[in-house]
């Protein structure tokens, strides 16, 4: 079956039947994220009608999640009433966070995509202060009605392959693989390797029991050149999504920061969700809640840094590992982090997931800290050097698989092993931050979620999600 008929039969699911014919179209405002780590400024793009009908969950207008540094409402000027609103994460947010920005300006792109509205209406969007409360930073008023507002046409529509279709768009989540780096020759690899991480995460709990509840949609643009940018090893390509390594001058970070390209590719599919496949083999990935995840598709970990990477992106879940190097500053206070899968602990009688402690666990909960640190530290040490040296990736993955062995092996005899508490160490942060149980997907290459986590996930499934 030719690129021409998968188009056609995409089109028929977006478009054909009576509750599709019901979905509003999909609007899009693009907006500049302007400042340092003190000020910050937003100004209008543009606003953009795309091509396909709104996939999201109608009957879920507003978030009940609240994660996520940012918050954005639709909002009717007249009335006050909030017609939807979503949280979200950004690049901006996390640069704000490191040291360049306390040396100089940037300049961010970032959309915010929700339902058509049919009259004039106000965007609101809303920061956390530092305790943790969403406060407006930014209102601009839009007519959905002016001849201004743009008209995307889909332009990769005949390029998107489905690889799950369980239902009607609006009322499924919908996840869209992008393949950044593929060359049309290479192009049979991302649809072979979308359909072999497709079923890695739907053998992962909770999305193996959410299976049905979700749309798989995969995209690949034809690269000029195989892979994508990695900076350190002076590799540049001009990859169709702009992905590259070396974000935040982190090696294994990977992020694009041409959220316009990456908008105008993904604007042919009805999308909730991204996750980006680079045709890469270097270990590397990123996430961001709301936004995008990342992995590097033909590594040796491409399994676990998919399913990883999408936790980020698409629950809001925080890193619960802590001795790798990151580029983000320790905050200057603690605070109960928004993150669902981390505490600060500071009312040990009101923990977030108290309901899973079993009576009688400790707050805090012992575990080999000590020991993990020890020999987690070395290696975090010797990883920088092999790196340095610019190593075979097969090095690379032998250190990996030594470390996963000997903490598996070292956790196995802690009297707390299966419990549900509170473990000190999460967040990039040695102290003060905990997390629910001694390992997790989120803390180390383990292959399964904590419970905080599954559940984490399963609410965000129920908000996207409708019941026919």
């Amino acid at each position: 079956m030719g690129p021409s008929a998968l188009a056609g039969i995409l089109a028929l699911s977006i478009f054909g039947g009576p509750a599709a014919d019901e979905a509003p179209a999909t609007m899009r405002v693009d907006y500049y994220h302007t400042g340092n780590y003190e000020t910050e400024i937003f100004s209008l793009d543009q606003v953009v009608i795309e091509p396909t009908r709104w996939s999201g969950n109608m009957r879920s207008p507003l978030d009940t999640t609240l994660r996520g540094k940012y918050l954005f409402e639709i909002v009717d000027p007249d009335t006050g009433d909030i017609a939807w609103s979503r949280g979200f994460s950004s690049i901006y947010g996390e640069w704000e966070t490191i040291g360049e920005a306390r040396h100089m300006h940037r300049t961010m792109h970032e959309s915010l995509r929700f339902p058509m509205q049919e009259k004039p209406f106000e965007v609101v969007l809303k920061k956390r202060d530092p305790g943790n409360e969403f406060v407006e930073v930014w209102r601009i008023p839009v007519d959905p009605n002016d001849y201004m507002v743009h008209r995307e046409s889909a332009m990769y529509a005949e390029r998107v392959i489905a690889i799950q279709e369980s239902g009607d768009p609006a009322q499924k989540v919908d996840l869209l693989l992008l393949g950044d780096g593929y060359t049309e020759e290479e192009h049979p690899q991302f649809i072979a390797k979308a359909r072999e991480l497709t079923e890695v995460l739907f053998a992962t709990s909770p999305f193996k029991e959410r299976k049905d509840d979700f749309n798989v949609w995969a995209l690949a643009p034809a690269a000029a050149e195989s892979g994508v940018s990695r900076p350190s090893t002076n590799t540049y390509r001009d990859s169709p999504i702009g992905s590259t390594y070396d974000s935040f001058r982190s090696e294994r970070y990977v992020l694009t920061f041409d959220n316009k390209s990456m908008r105008r590719i993904a604007s042919s599919v009805p999308y909730d969700f991204i996750e980006i496949l680079t045709n890469t083999e270097t270990y590397g990935g990123g996430g961001i809640y709301g936004l995008f995840s990342t992995a590097a598709a033909n590594g040796e970990w491409a399994p676990y840094l998919f399913v990883h990477e999408f936790g980020h992106h698409f629950a809001g879940l925080a890193d619960e590992y802590y001795t790798s190097s990151v580029a983000y500053e320790s905050p200057a206070e603690i605070v109960e982090p928004y993150e669902p899968n981390v505490t600060a602990l500071l009312d040990t009688e009101n923990l977030k997931w108290k309901h899973l402690v079993a009576p009688g666990t400790p707050l805090p909960t012992p575990w080999p800290k000590a020991e993990y640190e020890e020999h987690s530290i070395a290696v975090q040490e010797r990883r920088a050097k092999m790196r340095a040296e610019n190593v075979p990736e097969a090095e690379m993955n032998e250190l990996f698989r030594f470390t996963k062995n000997h903490v598996e092996n070292l956790f196995s005899t802690s009297e707390y092993r299966n419990s549900v508490g509170a473990f000190e160490g999460a967040n990039y942060e040695a102290e003060g931050y905990y997390r629910s149980e001694q390992n997790c997907l989120m803390f180390t290459r383990y292959e399964q979620f904590c419970l905080v986590c599954r559940a984490a996930i399963n609410k965000v499934i129920d908000e996207y999600a409708a019941a026919p």
